[in-house]
């Protein structure tokens, strides 16, 4: 296979570690921006040289032993070709690292484990009455190899930053290998699913608190705002659970015993947070009954109200409309008080309807 030349080292992310540089890319997205970071970790132990990751992918591979971890944003269709010549990747691999956009799943190779995760991030606000956007989805793809690791995020939900940092620490967790990452990964998204389940509980708890308040104006609008975001999040959620158990309990070659047993707590955890959005999903539909009961009752208010105030206004025009019709003979035409007497009746009849209507709670 022919080595690929090197390029000039990567700046790196505001929120990573130093990346490395990469293989020749003919596309019009520069290689800087995708790849994010590139290392070796022999016995778990991170090198610190700046080396491309075909010169990294050649090292391990002479050594016998260690792997390398690159993460990726983004990456156009040359940068993972290239990517996948050196490490054998099968086509449809690259295809969906290279696109995105794919539902959480597990597959295995021959040699290579692939593991898609959608992610998750809660926006932060004020008040959920005033925003429109609630969750913030995305997608990561970590796909594990006997001596290599490589991360692939589409969209900028979850970080790997810290994560590195965490693992550059842990040399003993690291050397059981590169499943070691792709756990840590698995992890993270878990974590943010809970804190974006806790960030809606605290939202319908606000709605809900004003939906039931005295005198309360009803936004019906909000509501689906905040079911629609938290169906989004069911969604998201919902499709990793066989992909976890699989991890947990299967015996994949490329998943070390030891670590099969921490991918059981991030199947509780993921448990955790899709019960959460199961009870969520309930509450939503509670409140838009409730809401759409609340509408009803003020509908019918309103509808009461103008039904009496259209009553009281009848009488005046009644009794208005009877005498201006232009019959010559009509009772009280030619009595000096007559005007009087007839505004008098008017005004009469008008205040003992709003007094009637007022006692009754219609106006």
């Amino acid at each position: 296979m022919p080595a690929i030349p090197p390029q000039r080292p990567t700046p790196p992310e505001p929120d990573a570690t130093p990346s490395r540089p990469a293989g020749p890319i003919t596309s019009t997205r520069p290689t800087e921006v995708a790849m994010v970071d590139c290392a070796v970790y022999i016995d778990g132990i991170r090198d610190r040289h700046r080396v491309t990751y075909s010169e990294a992918i050649r090292r391990v591979r002479d050594i016998g032993r260690g792997f390398v971890w690159i993460d990726l944003v983004a990456p156009d269709p040359d940068l993972m070709e290239d990517l996948s010549r050196e490490l054998g990747l099968h086509a449809l691999i690259t295809e969906d690292a290279a696109n995105g956009q794919e539902r959480s799943k597990l597959e295995a190779y021959a040699d290579t484990l692939v593991l898609n995760m959608s992610t998750a991030e809660y926006i932060a606000h004020d008040s959920v009455t005033q925003v429109s956007d609630i969750v913030s989805t995305g997608e990561v793809m970590v796909v594990l190899g006997l001596n290599f690791v490589v991360t692939v995020r589409h969209g900028d939900q979850i970080g790997l930053a810290d994560i590195r940092s965490g693992l550059d620490l842990s040399s003993k967790w690291l050397a059981q290998g590169p499943a070691a990452v792709m756990h840590a990964v698995a992890d993270r998204v878990v974590d943010h699913y809970l804190v974006a389940t806790e960030g809606m509980t605290a939202d319908f708890d606000e709605l809900e608190s004003a939906l039931f308040a005295p005198r309360t104006a009803v936004d019906i609008e909000q509501l689906y705002v905040l079911k629609r975001e938290l169906l989004e999040l069911k969604h998201v959620i919902g499709p990793l659970t066989l992909p976890l158990r699989r991890l947990a309990v299967d015996h994949l070659d490329l998943v070390p015993p030891e670590i099969r047993h921490y991918f059981r707590d991030v199947q509780d955890h993921h448990a955790l947070a899709a019960a959460e959005v199961t009870t969520l999903d309930e509450r939503s539909t509670s409140l838009v009954g409730a809401a759409m009961t609340i509408v009803g009752v003020q509908q019918n208010t309103d509808m009461r109200k103008i039904s009496a105030w259209v009553a009281i206004a009848a009488v005046p025009t009644m009794i208005a409309g009877i005498y201006g019709m232009n019959f010559r003979h009509m009772p009280e035409l030619d009595t000096r008080y007559g005007y009087y007497v007839v505004l008098g009746v008017m005004v009469a009849m008008c205040t003992g309807l709003f007094l009637l209507f007022r006692k009754n709670r219609w106006l």
